[in-house]
């Protein structure tokens, strides 16, 4: 596919979108490592200084598709926890309840969890101070939204209820690191069966550290 070079505002928001939509299909195919800016411009069919116009960085193509895919998950939270927690349940129910959920939700959605595993130590560089503000500021808001859907169903958190929202999200990509072996270590697995205690599940051991987390911080009664 080639493009002409856009020349109104609604041309190039129409490029950003495509060169995003490219990126999160390669995100269906391969884990957030093996995208390259070579191989998505490729996709695109834009040299790579052309990508360049629209994202300053591979690194800032995928912070804004960590961002869509928060959005995508925070929406589905709110309907799910509306459906699956209630309010009039004992405290420990209600924590098990979200424990679950968010567990569950998020183990569904595997790229997410890639990206969040890889945000710190890979997204969040070779970035600019503009790009990485303005994800960040963003970031405060949506954490804000998941606080606020938290809060309604375990009010007993309190002020803990930002930070067991951060930590979660930090759980997710920690874990899921462990719960995509690449085929060298799923080889040595099958053939050991004992090693493949080293690969962790993602929505149990998740669900795991949620809750034992939960009944640390919420209120002895």
């Amino acid at each position: 596919m080639t493009f002409q070079r856009a020349r109104t505002e609604e041309q190039r928001e129409l490029r950003r979108r495509t060169i995003l939509d490219t990126a999160s299909a390669m995100l269906d195919e391969m884990p957030v490592a093996a995208v390259t800016l070579n191989e998505l411009s490729r996709r695109v069919g834009l040299a790579k200084p052309n990508v360049l116009r629209y994202f300053e960085s591979r690194e800032a193509v995928l912070l804004e598709l960590l961002d869509r895919y928060l959005l995508e998950w925070l929406a589905q939270l709110a309907d799910e926890l509306a459906a699956g927690v209630d309010k009039g349940a004992p405290m420990a129910a209600r924590a098990e309840a979200v424990a679950g959920i968010l567990s569950r939700t998020l183990a569904d959605r595997t790229v997410l969890c890639d990206l969040f595993g890889a945000q710190g130590s890979v997204l969040e560089h070779n970035v600019s101070v503009e790009v990485v503000t303005r994800y960040k500021r963003a970031s405060l808001d949506r954490l804000t939204t998941m606080a606020s859907l938290l809060h309604k169903h375990l009010p007993e958190l309190g002020e803990d209820t930002r930070l067991f929202s951060l930590q979660t999200l930090v759980l997710a990509g920690a874990l899921s690191a462990y719960s995509t072996p690449p085929p060298s270590l799923q080889a040595a697995y099958e053939a050991e069966p004992e090693l493949a205690r080293f690969h962790m599940k993602l929505a149990e051991s998740l669900q795991l550290a949620l809750r034992t987390t939960l009944l640390g911080v919420l209120p002895r009664t």
